[in-house]
């Protein structure tokens, strides 16, 4: 496998090439954090500006969220129309999937859009990080081939890490590791599909339906609807998000446990055969609540009734978009 300096290397070098060529007007890449384990997005319009990028174990932002806005139509007159960018995503295979879903619905003109395939070997989780240095705060991080991150704490101790003992729980679960469709794929393998799938999911669906019912209102009860989750998904583009309507107003504006519950069902629903499993909303949550069992018993129910998994084909249509005479309705006539 590529080391992520190679890697590195040949993103830079696929992303200089695209803007001196002018075949895209701006790069969506990844840049050095201002913290120790940590990356942020960065936004390049010029090929002088590629040295910014960076590829880690530490690349976790989903970067298809920051699409929509450059496409959506602003209140201005047609005399003054900009055409739509030439965007260049750089993107793992979640990105990916998220950028194919955008492009399905509309979001986001094909033409427009230049998918950078990157290799993705699962990225690593900066709080499990710490928990393994028992809680010291780590000051810079190296890491080499053999899936190994090593930790410098302070000025002289390092310690060395096992990557695979530290990854996000959404990548130790992805079934898709490898970005579809894109344009440019860089050099290198992905990380191999996981072993298991919706494990959590069927756990959960053998509990009684009082059981259940605890374990989600005890998960949401934390939340404080600052709606972080739903800034960070890339599914959710709506200009007016059903929560913030007011004619009608569909739940109330406050953490009130019903409204709560409301907000992160119907929410839930909205992500039913377009949630690519990033855990975006997951990571962004500043209650640490985990909201991957709520979306992945939809993804597994989408899976089961339509066979459908977001973000693998450009050609199968919306599965709650669309209507075939065979589509079973179970889960209709025959709830659980």
């Amino acid at each position: 496998m590529a080391g992520t300096n190679e890697i590195e290397t040949a993103i830079k070098e696929t992303v200089r090439n695209l803007l001196a060529a002018k075949k895209v007007d701006l790069v969506i890449g990844y840049e050095e954090g201002s913290l120790p384990l940590r990356t942020r997005p960065c936004f390049l319009r010029s090929a002088d500006e590629t040295d910014r990028l960076v590829w880690n174990s530490f690349c976790a932002n989903n970067l298809a969220v920051y699409l929509p806005p450059f496409f959506q139509k602003k209140v201005r007159p047609p005399r003054m129309e900009e055409p739509p960018p030439k965007i260049g995503l750089v993107a793992k295979g979640c990105d990916a999937r998220s950028a194919l879903g955008l492009l399905k619905e509309n979001q986001v003109p094909r033409e427009c859009l230049t998918i950078i395939a990157v290799p993705c070997a699962g990225m690593a989780d900066p709080v499990r990080v710490v928990q393994a240095l028992d809680g010291k705060r780590p000051a810079a991080c190296t890491e080499g081939a053999d899936g190994m991150l090593e930790v410098r704490v302070g000025s002289a101790e390092k310690k060395k890490l096992q990557r695979e003992k530290v990854l996000l729980q959404a990548c130790a679960d992805c079934f898709y590791p490898l970005a579809e469709g894109a344009e440019v794929t860089i050099p290198g393998e992905p990380r191999a599909p996981a072993e298991r799938k919706y494990d959590k999911v069927t756990e959960l669906e053998g509990k009684s339906s009082a059981d259940k019912w605890q374990r989600f209102t005890g998960e949401l009860s934390r939340c404080i609807r600052c709606n972080a989750c739903r800034q960070a998904c890339p599914n959710c583009y709506c200009k007016l998000c059903f929560a913030d309507q007011t004619k009608p107003r569909w739940i109330g504006a406050g953490d009130d446990l019903s409204d709560v519950l409301l907000y992160h069902l119907l929410r839930a629903y909205h992500q039913a055969g377009r949630c690519v499993g990033c855990d975006a909303c997951v990571r962004a949550c500043p209650m640490e609540i985990d909201l991957r069992l709520l979306n992945q018993k939809l993804a597994k129910e989408v899976e089961t009734l339509f066979g459908y998994v977001p973000g693998l084909s450009a050609e199968a249509p919306l599965p709650l978009c669309t209507f075939e005479q065979e589509d079973s309705q179970s889960f209709m006539t025959e709830p659980e």
